[in-house]
């Protein structure tokens, strides 16, 4: 089991505020990273702030995704990527990337990552939010920090 666990947290739209990125080596987790993100203008939808608690003054000194962008790659270069719901967090980057003028496929992952909502949800777990699957599975969970979100994601993906 290696793979790499990832989580944004969003200030608007597809405009990731905070990155967490778990990496597991056979089934250990070896490697954690957390940054904050500047998003473009550091525009904030107010549901988003109240999902994550991020605010733009938590953010107006942060680094933009084009400055954090190398900590991501080096983490997610060549690996399995798993991500809980992972059709939003895949969007996230690849249209991150995109308005940076970064190339996905550079990143050489799979064009669909694991997904722990589908895995669990064909263990027959309903409903499938995170915090769900994490009541369940007993895992420790602060839900909506992307850190603590990617861990309980990569821990899903072991217990699968």
């Amino acid at each position: 089991m290696t793979f790499t666990a990832i989580d944004f947290e969003t200030a608007t739209a597809f405009h990731p505020c905070s990155v967490g990125i778990v990496t597991v080596e056979n089934g250990i987790i070896v490697d954690e990273f957390v940054s904050l993100i500047k998003p473009p203008n550091n525009l904030y939808s107010p549901f988003t702030i109240q999902v994550h608690g991020i605010y733009p003054r938590d953010t107006v000194n942060a680094k933009s995704f084009a400055q954090v962008y190398p900590e991501i790659q080096k983490r997610l270069q060549n690996r399995v990527i798993v991500a809980h719901n992972e059709s939003f967090d895949r969007n996230v980057l690849a249209k991150s990337m995109a308005l940076y003028n970064l190339d996905y496929a550079d990143l050489n992952i799979a064009s669909r990552w694991e997904c722990t909502v589908k895995i669990y949800k064909a263990k027959g777990l309903k409903p499938t939010k995170l915090s769900d699957c994490c009541r369940e599975m007993k895992i420790q969970l602060n839900h909506h920090e992307a850190l603590s979100d990617a861990r309980a994601c990569a821990k899903l993906y072991l217990l699968k």
